[in-house]
């Protein structure tokens, strides 16, 4: 399973410098808006150590690590929800992304033109907050039509859809994002098809400078705005932005592996930007991955946390969860130190599951099914 992280932010805050680094492509990455148009997709792998170590030990003639896909999107400027600059390709792309990535500009940097005058990443954030609000406004307020000529027909669907576009209503009207909103369990079902832009789970990226001096990213610089700089700073810190240096990553994305661990060991950081923004990731969308491995191949599924066995089989194949039996699990690290699957077996380390298992991250799986 590969799921879209969209990359979002106002021109010049180093998104495609970003994600430059993250995919190892080479996008255009130019001092003036709008440097990319059309969405840029890169693949990425997820690094995960354990799929090498139960590689060798299973003697795996290829390793299979899940992906991530990133799409770097055009800038957004004041105005988009109405057209503004590249307004409308930029909404009718994030719409497609099962995530948000923002990035916002912390460093200061007099040779990269900043759009609006200078670098206030509170003022950024809420004017890209207004504009995906605004954007969803218009879509409730349409489709509110619709349903509202269906749900007076007593369609039951229609009624509980128009409460959910009346909550999501009130809610942008008052400045919140749509994924504030609490939904009952019989409204996520009748409104999966009511995609909104703020309904997303958010990452959020400040774009900062490393220090190789001090090995210590820069504080944040802020303007004063109709907050002071004290509440501003409060006010980023609360949405626990990753501080990454997009120019650093540029430079770590042109060495090899074992180059890049030994650098980032010299700078103190514990890991590269990317393994930063994966792992938020996953938090951020409740995912975990599980394994399977074998003499074939050694082989990485990302599955939504709280997944029992047939839906986790079914991200193999769907004739995986239909015909589901059983799954055979072990934790990876249990299953190399038995030194494969005949030493789990004579510990009795190897489980047998049934159809209420929840698999849990790490989980080495072999799954039994009837065609």
């Amino acid at each position: 399973m590969s799921f879209q992280i969209g990359i979002v932010g106002l021109p010049n805050v180093g998104k495609s410098t970003l994600f430059n680094a993250i995919t190892k492509s080479k996008v255009e990455a130019a001092n003036y808006p709008f440097a990319t148009i059309d969405p840029n997709v890169g693949v990425v792998a997820v690094p995960d150590e354990r799929l090498a170590k139960l590689a060798a030990l299973e003697k795996s003639e290829k390793i299979v690590p899940t992906t991530i896909e990133f799409v770097d999107i055009a800038g957004l400027v004041s105005g988009a929800h109405k057209g503004e600059g590249l307004g409308n390709q930029f909404l009718s792309h994030i719409r497609e992304v099962d995530a948000i990535m923002e990035v916002v500009r912390v460093f200061e940097n007099d040779d990269i033109i900043h759009v609006q005058g200078s670098v206030n990443p509170v003022r950024d954030m809420e004017t890209i907050a207004i504009e995906l609000q605004l954007a969803d406004l218009q879509t409730v307020e349409k489709r509110l039509e619709t349903v509202s000529k269906q749900a007076k027909s007593g369609d039951r669907e229609a009624i509980i859809k128009k409460q959910v576009l009346e909550k999501y209503k009130t809610t942008l009207e008052a400045g919140h994002m749509a994924n504030t909103v609490e939904l009952t369990d019989e409204e996520k079902a009748n409104s999966k098809d009511i995609q909104l832009l703020t309904s997303k789970p958010f990452l959020y990226i400040a774009n900062s400078e490393f220090n190789l001096t001090t090995k210590q990213f820069e504080h944040l610089t802020l303007e004063p705005t109709t907050f002071s700089s004290n509440e501003a700073s409060a006010k980023l810190e609360a949405l626990s932005p990753l501080l990454i240096d997009a120019k650093l990553e540029s430079e770590l994305s042109e060495l090899t592996d074992a180059e890049r661990a030994e650098y980032l060991n010299e700078l103190g950081l514990p890991e590269s930007g990317l393994d930063k923004i994966i792992n938020k990731a996953y938090k951020t969308l409740g995912l975990i991955t599980f394994i399977t491995a074998g003499p074939k191949e050694s082989k990485a599924w990302t599955c939504t946390q709280g997944s029992k066995a047939p839906q986790a089989a079914g991200k193999i194949h769907t004739d995986f969860e239909n015909g589901f039996i059983r799954a055979e699990v072990i934790q990876w690290d249990k299953l190399l130190e038995a030194n494969g699957y005949v030493g789990a077996k004579e510990r009795g380390w190897l489980r047998v599951e049934g159809k209420e298992y929840i698999v849990q991250d790490g989980d080495v799986v072999h799954f039994r099914f009837s065609p």
